[in-house]
């Protein structure tokens, strides 16, 4: 596949997915970037994943890997008292592998509702890396079932007492009548201004 070409195609199935908040199925990239059989659809997904640029699991679905590509990192700014720094134009970050690391299989974004998190810094509209694990320890911010419902918590331990916690004071504790499970755990937020 060419440089040029590929590069446009993959710019359109990226840019849908900032749009739709959704990777397109393979009927949708057929249409995007013009293709006639979904047997060229399925060597530019091919082409996509080798490249990092989309993973995709075992029913096909796809998940987007690299959305934002490599961001120049000038140094460091004080949020205190001001100070002199030197602006170092040889790094680069991606904001890709900063935020997901190697685990990328097992980490998801969701968008924030509500505001029982803000003392935390976490408002709604925000978008929340979790990590799926069920093994927080005590302080983690997770994505929980508690009795049926789905909420974004610090998880609290005190010896066999296990509940969460909101981060504002207008909330009160959760305590489990029935049932507690931890689907992820927070890793990351992203907040566009």
């Amino acid at each position: 596949m060419e440089g040029e070409k590929y590069s446009n195609y993959r710019d359109k199935i990226l840019n849908f997915y900032r749009k739709n908040r959704r990777m397109p199925g393979y009927k949708e990239i057929m249409a995007l970037v013009g293709f006639k059989s979904k047997n060229a659809v399925y060597k530019l997904i091919n082409k996509l994943v080798d490249d990092g640029i989309v993973d995709k699991d075992s029913n096909g679905k796809l998940t987007p890997m690299k959305i934002f590509g490599q961001v120049p990192l000038l140094g460091l700014v004080e949020a205190g008292i001001p100070t002199q720094v030197d602006q170092d134009n040889s790094e680069s970050l991606s904001i890709d592998e900063y935020l997901t690391g190697d685990r990328k299989s097992s980490q998801y974004l969701l968008e924030v509702k509500g505001d029982s998190m803000i003392d935390e810094g976490i408002h709604e509209g925000d978008l929340v890396l979790v990590e799926i694990r069920g093994d927080p320890k005590d302080g983690d911010i997770v994505i929980a079932e508690i009795d049926g419902g789905w909420t974004m918590k610090y998880f609290k331990k005190k010896g066999a007492l296990i509940y969460l916690r909101p981060a504002n004071k207008n909330y009160a504790p959760l305590y489990p009548a029935y049932d507690l499970k931890i689907a992820a755990i927070v890793r990351g937020v992203i907040r566009k201004y």
